[in-house]
């Protein structure tokens, strides 16, 4: 006669295992909105790029620290708001954290280079990145990235999200946000960046260690002067 009662089956165990990993994920979600709730009102003190880049510049380049200083929304020059938005995300203003062309201009661009090298992010989706997320390139960080832009579109408003971006945004080894970059490049505050100075900045965004060691790159110009054009038809949050 058997009784009862002898050590779990392989099928018990496997619901334990998923049951412990959505509880994780779930958990993880529930802390990442919570997070977010709490910036709606009070500035971040640093983000995920921002503590990576710290333990490897003290690893790699210890004479070198983060810089980062936040500043007010209206302390940043519009000129560079402006830039910013002609360059990196044309339609910030009106879409709701996504643009489908762009994510399937991406995913094209992806599967004829068999890896990933385009995301088609907005500035949203570059923002849930920059705070808590890697720079790894992989399709669940893709995923989870598209979870976080939502909670950001969720509980706040364009303008938030933007100052945000404004003061988090790598732009070059161990620079980060406006303020820092503005005094970093042009000895000037964030406030008084000109077209020009705004443009090139702009221009930096996607590749900021490169350009920050290239600043003479006849790209770098050549776009700037694309941006510069284009920045009197970019809608700013107000």
């Amino acid at each position: 006669m058997k009784r009862g009662g002898g050590s779990p089956g392989p099928a018990r165990w496997a619901v334990y295992a998923v049951s412990v990993a959505v509880a994780a994920w779930l958990g993880t979600q529930a802390y990442y909105f919570a997070q977010i709730a709490v910036w709606t009102f009070v500035n971040p003190r640093s983000t995920a790029f921002m503590r990576a880049d710290a333990w490897r510049l003290a690893a790699d380049r210890p004479d070198l620290s983060i810089a980062h200083e936040w500043v007010p929304y209206d302390k940043v020059s519009r000129n560079l708001k402006r830039a910013i938005i002609a360059s990196e995300d044309a339609n910030f203003v009106n879409n709701s954290g996504y643009e489908t062309d762009a994510i399937l201009q991406a995913w094209e661009r992806n599967k004829s280079r068999g890896k990933i090298v385009a995301g088609g992010s907005t500035i949203t989706q570059q923002l849930a990145r920059n705070l808590f997320l890697s720079r790894e390139k992989s399709y669940v960080r893709k995923a989870q990235e598209f979870i976080i832009t939502w909670m950001l579109e969720t509980l706040m408003d364009k303008q938030r999200i933007f100052e945000i971006y404004l003061n988090s945004v790598e732009w070059g080894n161990g620079v980060y946000g406006a303020q820092a970059a503005a005094r970093y490049y042009y000895r000037v505050s964030a406030d008084r960046l000109t077209a020009w100075q705004a443009a090139r900045l702009a221009v930096m965004l996607p590749r900021p260690k490169y350009f920050d060691e290239h600043r003479s790159s006849g790209y770098l110009a050549q776009r700037a002067a694309v941006i510069a054009r284009r920045m009197g038809a970019a809608e700013v949050p107000r």
